[in-house]
């Protein structure tokens, strides 16, 4: 086997491109998704408040959206038909609406009729902006209620208004680095990964070096050290990433990082074995990579990280079964961000064994194959 981990070495000090696939493109990836991830969630976004109330009322929801680090506050206007142009040029990316009387009505203990609109064809900024100036104004609300009750100016109003606190669990702060870098790496590197054991692969078969690749050990032996050179190489860039989150940025682990760190090598590898079989399947690289990036390319969007699969269709459901990046996704956020008991994650792990043993025996039958013609 260190033969076979010596030949594909010298194969890739040999050949420049290929150095740069496992080299610099995993580098450039990790640094490009770092810094996009970095800031961790959308800060001073631009949002207008039509005030035509004038009043006490409407400058505590002024004061308190003002004080909200994910709002900025861009113009104040009686006008809605001028904030309403600003919002379908993307000037702003939504508003808060205090209409005439509003105090008023509110001190009567009515319905004040103010108004939240914003821009939901970002989706991800959509919720951000809306929960924030929902967050302001009811905090605005409380404030002048409790302020007003105490000096009774609100005489229709019983009692004070009750405090609800929200707790969000597992990700506090709400931070896109935490939420998404974590998954986007690892989906990224793995479809490197298949590329460049998908080309190493062709490259023999194009060659014709195939005999050679096989004569110093056993077929066996000749698959799995090609493999482990790209793994390796691989988890490397993924551990010093990790180190990066962990130790520099801050982001602990809150269960076993050593679960974590093995899902880790069993993702890499399914999928290594998977690249190598489908080359030995189709021989024809075109191919290859066109159904590579079909399966691997859909890992992200399958895997419950970005949409739930609970109510998702069956079609759905089912390609999520049949990739390996979905059981790793489960697996991360209960080891990293929940914490949850090893033994919940286990079942996890069997699967990400599961998938690599099925691929790597495919692989070894249409390599044993192939060789058989050749011989």
């Amino acid at each position: 086997m260190w033969l076979g981990i010596w030949r594909e070495l010298r194969y890739l000090l040999r050949e420049k491109w290929d150095l740069c696939l496992v080299t610099l493109a995993p580098a450039l990836v990790i640094i490009l998704f770092s810094s996009m991830f970095a800031q961790g969630k959308p800060t001073h976004l631009p949002i207008a408040i039509i005030d035509q109330d004038r009043s006490a009322f409407s400058q505590s929801i002024y004061r308190h959206v003002s004080l909200n680090h994910t709002l900025k506050i861009e113009t104040v206007s009686e006008q809605a038909a001028e904030v309403e142009r600003l919002l379908n040029k993307n000037k702003i990316w939504g508003y808060i609406h205090i209409p005439n009387g509003a105090e008023q009505r509110f001190v009567r203990a009515q319905d004040a009729e103010i108004s939240i609109a914003f821009n939901q064809s970002y989706f991800s900024i959509g919720n951000t902006i809306s929960s924030a100036m929902l967050v302001s104004t009811l905090q605005a609300l409380a404030e002048f209620t409790e302020q007003h009750y105490l000096v009774n100016r609100l005489p229709y109003i019983q009692a004070p208004t009750p405090q609800i606190k929200i707790s969000p669990l597992y990700n506090p702060q709400l931070n896109y680095e935490l939420y998404l870098e974590p998954y986007v790496i690892l989906a990224v590197l793995h479809l490197l990964l298949c590329c460049c054991v998908a080309f190493s692969v062709g490259q023999e078969l194009k060659r014709q070096t195939l005999t050679s690749w096989i004569s110093n050990s056993s077929i066996w032996m000749a698959l799995v050290s090609k493999n482990l050179v790209y793994v390796a190489i691989f988890s490397l860039w993924t551990w010093a990433w990790m180190f990066w989150m962990i130790e520099i940025r801050g982001w602990f682990v809150a269960g076993s990082l050593g679960l974590i760190l093995l899902a880790q090598l069993l993702l890499y590898s399914a999928y290594a074995f998977l690249s190598a079989a489908v080359v030995l399947t189709t021989q024809d690289l075109s191919k290859s990579f066109g159904l590579i990036a079909v399966y691997g390319g859909s890992s992200l969007s399958f895997a419950g990280v970005t949409l739930p699969l609970n109510n998702a269709p069956l079609f759905t459901q089912f390609w999520a079964n049949i990739i390996p990046f979905t059981p790793y996704a489960k697996l991360q956020t209960e080891q990293w961000m929940i914490g949850s008991p090893v033994q919940i994650s286990l079942q996890a792990v069997w699967i990400l064994l599961a998938y690599v043993v099925v691929y790597a025996l495919l692989a070894y039958i249409f390599l044993k194959k192939i060789a058989k013609g050749a011989a």
